[in-house]
């Protein structure tokens, strides 16, 4: 069994008598792409802190990569702060190609790697751009690549979607999955769900300082039933009265004549279909929908929760 690359047991941080973080316990796999996610103030950044030790737990354990503490390993991480900033004089290549060397990089060969990093990912043309002279999602997108030139076995990105464009945030989604096909393991931190969602093997849900979900993006789904969408006249009556198959009255979905039905724990969508071709009711919409990690994570936390935690 391979050990696995962040490993965390009754972890806790405290700052006089305030808790950041209080007895958490998780691990990361090998080879997957793991969402921190939570509210800010959850706790979050403490912990990679923490994982990285630039802080050191109160009480409990924390193994990177297989040894007590990261600075034994730390040539083998990547690391992308949650407080961003550049040299604004140095070039694209430059910014990159220093950042590599301080890992342990060969000169002439990080500053081939920025290069091709930097082709890669569209900035091709702005390699001999000073940072300065670089939008905000360009030096964000520079400082990612700065922080995986060295090509880590483990990549720490806190909160790398925060201040980009929607454009900007799909090429994040991209280096991210580009980087678990090289068999690398990414945790990254953040507050909106849909980025968890969509990249995420596993998940890690933190509030107020404690951990509340530790699993597969399908296992937090799990937690919360489907729901079925349908409009067709008569359809909400008809098909409400199938108490095997749902769990609770129709609802509206803000769409005109469109109700949104709770299936029961296991139960076959199917027969509602069935049901409505039986009844002869003509529906111009079925879809069967599971919950996302948004109203997963409101449903764990609370509707407190619900500012904090962006779609």
């Amino acid at each position: 069994m391979s050990i696995p690359p962040i490993e965390l047991i009754n972890v806790t941080k405290t700052y006089g008598e305030f808790k950041a973080v209080d007895d958490i316990s998780f691990t990361v796999p090998e080879g997957t792409i793991c969402g921190f996610l939570g509210p800010n103030g959850a706790g979050k950044t403490t912990s990679i802190r923490m994982m990285l030790d630039i802080l050191r737990p109160s009480s409990g354990s924390i193994s990177i990569l297989g040894a007590p503490r990261a600075l034994d390993v730390r040539r083998r991480i990547g690391y992308l702060p949650e407080e961003k900033g550049l040299y604004k004089k140095m070039t694209a290549t430059a910014m990159i190609a220093y950042f590599a060397t301080l890992k342990g990089v060969p000169a002439r060969e990080a500053k081939t790697t920025a290069g091709q990093l930097l082709e890669k990912y569209g900035l091709g043309s702005f390699q001999n751009h000073k940072c300065e002279a670089l939008s905000k999602g360009m030096g964000q997108k520079v400082q990612v690549l700065a922080s995986i030139a060295h090509d880590p076995d483990l990549v720490i990105l806190d909160e790398p979607f925060s201040g980009l464009d929607p454009v900007n945030q799909g090429v994040m989604e991209e280096v991210i999955r580009d980087i678990r096909t090289r068999g690398k393991t990414i945790l990254f931190s953040t507050h909106v769900m849909s980025h968890a969602e969509r990249i995420c093997e596993r998940v890690v849900i933190m509030a107020a300082g404690r951990l509340i979900f530790d699993g597969t993006v399908e296992e937090a789904q799990s937690l919360l039933p489907r729901r079925v969408r349908v409009r067709g006249e008569g359809a909400a009556s008809t098909l409400e009265q199938m108490h095997e198959v749902l769990s609770s009255s129709p609802s509206t979905d803000g769409r005109e004549g469109v109700v949104e039905l709770r299936l029961r724990e296991g139960a076959d969508p199917q027969k509602l279909l069935k049901n409505a071709f039986e009844k002869k009711i003509a529906l111009e919409i079925f879809e069967v929908v599971d919950p996302n990690l948004h109203e997963v994570f409101v449903h764990l936390v609370g509707e407190d929760a619900r500012e904090a935690a962006f779609r």
